[in-house]
């Protein structure tokens, strides 16, 4: 019996390092395609602007890609919002950009040059809808903005279409009843603490850095937007079926929540090309967008939804030819 257990032991010890290689082959499958060189070449991505999710996302995901194709130059460029950014691609003036799934499908509805083009390459996480106000103010619901200086976004932006909707459905006029300024995330904050604004608009990941920094200047205050906001949107149909109602989590803003969530509207984001990019490239991209999760969302909280079971639902848009691809290899 002593002769046989070494023999016996070292058997075993081959066999558990032959599967831990298979085991390592088949992750490294997943995640990189054995003997396949990387794709090389340059693609512009287009992102949101400065403060914002979208712009932080797309620095951390040229950090990623730059890893796994050290060959690609990935030039990223500030944009107003979503609406830009699915212009850009429709244009082919951007290769890839985010953008929420009411702007895709305004554009779309609309039939602007290049819609029929547009395509989707992962789900992201979810934009939340967050009306900002000074700690001390008296406006406690949408209806209150009524005569009030409220900043609805850049004109480019997701935030001016979902702010203008959600305005219309507390049926105020944007144009007439409000006096509204182009504020986005990059300037909204300071003017809101400088008294020269009442309330802003937001619609961006949890989260979001600029709103966390007011928080920690001069703090603020959410107004909650109602589930009677929601039904009077979802009665439009068209984009604002894609709204939906849900709470900002009492741990997205501590210090300014306390432990309170704030009813509210959401609405998916998507990470979208063309027909025309290449396959392969996209494959790639969608590759890296998956497993590269975990390190983005270390620095950019919203990242930490990406999920494989989720991200193929691109609706209103098909996925792209290479997007397919990536996810018919990784089906169980």
């Amino acid at each position: 019996m002593s002769k046989v257990f070494p023999r016996f032991s070292r058997r075993r010890a081959v066999q558990g390092a032959a599967a831990g290689v298979v085991a390592v082959g088949l992750l490294l499958w997943w995640l990189l395609p054995l003997g396949e060189k990387p794709p090389t070449g340059t693609i512009v991505f287009s992102t949101g602007t400065p403060r914002g999710v979208y712009q932080e996302y797309g620095e951390r995901l040229r950090t990623e890609l730059g890893r796994d194709m050290p060959g690609l130059t990935v030039k990223l460029l500030n944009s107003a919002g979503s609406q830009e950014n699915v212009q850009r691609v429709a244009d082919g003036k951007a290769d890839f950009t985010i953008a929420a799934a009411d702007a895709v499908e305004t554009y779309e509805a609309q039939d602007r040059s290049g819609a029929g083009r547009l395509r989707g390459v992962a789900r992201l996480y979810d934009d939340y809808l967050q009306l900002i106000v000074p700690r001390d103010s008296a406006i406690t619901s949408v209806a209150g903005l009524r005569h009030k200086r409220v900043a609805i976004g850049l004109p480019d932006s997701g935030v001016r279409l979902i702010a203008n909707r959600v305005l219309r459905a507390a049926h105020i006029d944007p144009r007439k009843d409000i006096t509204p300024s182009s504020d986005g995330i990059d300037t909204g904050p300071a003017r809101l603490a400088q008294g020269r604004i009442d309330a802003f608009f937001w619609s961006g990941g949890l989260p979001t850095k600029g709103l966390v920094e007011l928080a920690q200047r001069t703090g603020f205050k959410f107004v909650p937007i109602g589930g009677d906001i929601v039904t009077r949107l979802h009665a439009e149909g068209g984009a604002a079926r894609y709204y939906r109602a849900t709470s900002i989590p009492e741990s997205a803003y501590p210090s300014v929540q306390h432990g309170s969530t704030v009813p509210t509207i959401a609405v998916s984001n998507l990470l979208m090309t063309r027909t025309d990019m290449d396959p392969r490239l996209t494959e790639w991209l969608t590759r890296t967008v998956i497993k590269s999760r975990d390190d983005i969302g270390a620095h950019v909280h919203s990242a930490q939804l990406v999920d494989l079971r989720t991200a193929v639902y691109t609706d209103p848009l098909p996925l792209q030819e290479g997007a397919r691809r990536y996810y018919r290899s990784v089906k169980p």
